[in-house]
């Protein structure tokens, strides 16, 4: 069965979005854009909450965005080809292909999902995946760690939430002074 991956951007001081809502300051170059290709060859299934699902959806819905680059059009590949599962109590529907609804996120549900194909499963948006973690369902946390701090906002890891974690690998971006960091639980 395929690894349960919570995958996010965040700033210096732990935030995936300042208090606004804003996160312009996680704009990938192109090198950085082909590392994160490259880490999704193995994912088959994105599980989102409705915010992530929204931002994430213009990778099939906006032509222009696989236009950006030569590196955004292999993403959107990856992104297309993959399934998506989207945990939302106020969408009403969803809009992409290889796309379902769920309610609620549970571990049959999760499980479901893993069953449906073999591969590893991205967990997106800091509510859902917080929700996962302290569920126990999380085997992989990577974090793309940006050299910005923005003091406050929509926080990386739940209030509270303790766990042990195994660096298993890091990885820097010169050109951004980006760092990419991989930890195992348990």
């Amino acid at each position: 069965m395929g690894k349960i991956i919570y995958s996010v951007s965040s700033t210096l001081d732990g935030y995936i979005a300042d208090a606004q809502g804003d996160f312009s300051w996680a704009f990938p170059a192109e090198a950085v854009i082909a590392a994160l290709t490259e880490d999704m060859a193995n994912v088959t299934t994105y599980l989102y909450g409705r915010r992530m699902y929204e931002t994430m959806a213009v990778w099939e819905t906006d032509p222009s965005a696989a236009d950006e680059s030569p590196e955004s059009a292999s993403f959107v590949e990856v992104w297309k080809r993959a399934r998506k599962v989207v945990f939302s109590r106020t969408l009403d529907d969803v809009w992409t292909q290889r796309t379902r609804l769920e309610r609620e996120l549970t571990a049959q549900a999760v499980e479901r999902a893993q069953a449906e194909t073999p591969g590893d499963l991205t967990i997106e948006g800091p509510t859902l995946a917080g929700t996962a973690l302290r569920m126990g369902l999380v085997d992989v946390v990577e974090l793309m760690i940006w050299p910005v701090t923005v003091g406050g906002g929509t926080r990386v890891f739940p209030e509270g939430l303790r766990a042990n974690l195994r660096l298993a690998r890091e990885r820097r971006f010169d050109g951004q002074g980006m760092v990419q960091v991989r930890y195992e639980t348990g």
